[in-house]
């Protein structure tokens, strides 16, 4: 079994999510910063899984443990699936806020005819020092709403209502949102293969 993993992101909110994920098994999870690991890794792929895949190689190479890497996106029916792959980078501005990319989304879909509806799609995958890699993907449908609700998460979280729940995914609490999310799901979908190894 896997007794070392690097969370593979520089991203606090997913840190702190997948870290309360992986809290289930047995496994000393380490973070870039423990190891002055701060990779800008080009998500140059065309799809999740590419860009998951090159995030988790290139921490496995620079820190020889095994990596785990998501990359995840907002797909809105009403603006043919965008932000969708560049979420992260919906504004032409690199160093956009998270709010600064939600008032963008809703100002791109004012007068668009409502519900507008959306999924987050997360793929995960695990990058070993031997060159194997396991991937896993999974979703969440949901619509957007046009006001913020929830003070959790981060992203586009107070936009998302999540289906059938009635709550906006910063609404939910960690435990709440770890049990049904879409990074929950696909991170869940690797755990036999971290036993495994």
């Amino acid at each position: 079994m896997i007794d070392k993993l690097l969370i593979a992101t520089n991203n606090a909110g997913k840190i702190e999510e997948i870290s309360d994920i992986l809290g289930e098994i047995n496994v000393q999870l380490v973070l870039p910063d423990e190891l002055q690991l701060d990779l800008d890794v080009s998500e140059t792929g065309q799809s999740y899984l590419e860009n998951a895949r090159q995030k988790a190689v290139a921490f496995c190479e620079a820190s020889g443990l095994p990596s785990l890497a998501d990359d995840t996106g907002l797909e809105v029916a009403a603006l043919e699936g965008a932000p969708g792959l560049h979420s992260k980078r919906y504004s032409p501005d690199p160093l956009a806020s998270d709010a600064h990319r939600r008032n963008l989304l809703l100002t791109n879909l004012a007068g668009k005819p409502r519900p507008w509806y959306a999924r987050f799609v997360c793929a995960v995958v695990l990058a070993l020092p031997d060159g194997i890699t396991i991937q896993y993907e999974s979703e969440c449908e949901g619509e957007i709403i046009p006001e913020e609700r929830g003070d959790f998460g981060f992203g586009y979280d107070r936009i998302f209502l999540f289906s059938g729940v009635g709550k906006t995914m910063a609404e939910l609490e960690m435990k709440e949102k770890n049990r049904i999310s879409h990074r929950a799901k696909a991170v869940r979908g690797i755990l036999p293969y971290l036993e495994k190894f």
